[in-house]
């Protein structure tokens, strides 16, 4: 169909204004924080899940590809159209339906601000606890989509084990309930568990029930500075035999932390070539005892200083440390590949070293940080012109390199940003041949057409 025929169609069941086939809105809804982009034939604007099943059934019965973006914070290409077709925006199902303290659930729409959602919880005393980096960007849907993370997920876990409940758009345009608001529930297959991290490959989510807990008290963090990644590495290991849970712990290496010193000044900067941020939290009392004796601890363990804070506002400051990270990265002027793998947490010392001799070997920069507790580390390929074909091909030799290892050691090639196009080369040896042609079956079975967000990994 034309871009004018699908605007025409559209417009059978959408107001004008929730329909726009103009070019900067179909440049802007056309790609993620990665590089690929792609223009929609038209862009569609939802407010309801009767809106999305009108979509779904003219798409199903024109056979037009459909593509979900939420806020467009991913990192993957996972919401690019590269097919054209019908871009769903869901951003103006903002609102959050219900926070319900007695049953423990918030009922929200995709297109709410995780950040929000999470102070608005906070309100009522209670917590929502995945938190990824770009909380204050990124939208629950999109959460929903890729599986998301964040550095609290060590102790409290990742997006999917506080979904309950979605209600979802097939690719017919029937819409499917899974879960519900109990905090246990064995009933029937888990389908809320299967939407979880795919991509809008199955279906497209428009309601979500969410689990909440009651938030913590207090939290208090340390910021402790060592000689090498080596010692710690080592310490991150002997914080967890020692029995201590830390709701976060991240780990810089020397690159990164030469990149903060150039971009905030060398002052601003503990010494060494490793940093580790450590937070806890809990009840007051627990918290101010397991603070200084957590100190002491890192003293023992090779530490050679550390900067404590006791309270929300010096907690701020060491997240903001953690923050800048990122952005001193971004003034080397480097394009940064940001992958986000996950080594067994026995490995991180074999990470480095790897990523280490894997920057001499090719001369790119290698930068090494993120969720310690964990193993998932983003190793940041940090490449200098990366638009020159050349330096593409080199720096995308160096990507297989690092995935090649990652999957030899054990381990996987995204912990939190999801496949997309980006990771697309690496899903077989990734998956192996019998859990691609599972995902197979299982595409087949709820999009036969092969409409929702084609083009991506599923597709050879």
């Amino acid at each position: 169909m034309t871009t004018d025929q699908l605007a025409s169609g559209l417009g059978n069941f959408l107001r004008p204004d929730q329909i726009s086939t103009s070019d900067e809105v179909r440049a802007e809804h056309g790609t993620d924080k990665w590089h690929a982009s792609a223009l929609p034939d038209v862009v569609v604007f939802v407010e309801s899940t009767e809106d999305v099943a009108a979509v779904m059934r003219f798409a199903s019965a024109e056979n037009v590809p459909v593509y979900t973006r939420a806020a467009g914070t991913g990192h993957i290409g996972g919401c690019v159209p590269v097919h054209g077709g019908i871009l769903v925006s869901v951003m103006r199902m903002n609102q959050i339906l219900e926070i319900n303290p007695s049953d423990g659930v918030c009922v929200t729409q995709p297109g709410v601000i995780t950040g929000e959602l999470q102070n608005a919880v906070r309100e009522h005393g209670w917590y929502y606890p995945p938190d990824p980096a770009s909380l204050k960007e990124c939208s629950i849907g999109g959460n929903i989509a890729t599986n998301a993370g964040g550095p609290r997920c060590l102790k409290y876990g990742v997006t999917k084990q506080y979904v309950l409940g979605l209600t979802v758009v097939l690719a017919s345009g029937e819409i499917l309930k899974t879960g519900g608001r109990c905090h246990k529930n064995s009933t029937g297959f888990d389908l809320t568990s299967l939407i979880v991290g795919s991509e809008g490959m199955l279906g497209i989510v428009t309601e979500i029930t969410v689990r909440l807990i009651p938030h913590p008290q207090t939290r208090a963090m340390l910021g402790a500075s060592f000689p090498d990644f080596t010692a710690a590495a080592a310490a991150v290991q002997a914080i967890l035999d020692s029995g201590t849970l830390p709701s976060a712990l991240e780990i810089t290496d020397g690159f990164t932390m030469a990149a903060a010193r150039d971009y905030l000044g060398a002052d601003k900067l503990p010494p060494g070539d490793a940093y580790l941020m450590i937070e806890i939290d809990g009840n007051i009392e627990t918290v101010a005892r397991e603070l200084p004796a957590l100190r002491d601890f890192l003293l023992g363990h090779q530490a050679i200083r550390i900067d404590e804070a006791p309270d929300e506002a010096a907690c701020d400051r060491i997240w903001q440390l953690r923050r800048d990270f990122s952005y001193s990265l971004k003034h080397t002027g480097l394009t940064k590949l940001n992958e986000d793998i996950v080594v067994p947490r026995s490995k991180l010392v074999d990470l480095v070293n790897f990523a280490q001799q894997l920057q001499k070997d090719t001369g790119i920069p290698v930068a090494c940080f993120g969720h310690a507790g964990d193993g998932n580390i983003h190793t940041n390929i940090m490449v200098d012109n990366y638009g020159d074909p050349a330096t593409k091909e080199k720096a995308d030799a160096a990507l297989n390199r690092l995935f090649t290892w990652v999957i030899e050691n054990k381990g996987v090639i995204s912990g939190e940003h999801g496949i997309g196009l980006a990771k697309k080369p690496w899903i077989h040896q990734a998956l192996g041949e019998v859990s691609i042609q599972t995902h197979h079956s299982i595409k087949q079975a709820l999009d036969p057409n092969n409409i929702l967000n084609p083009g991506k990994f599923l597709d050879q």
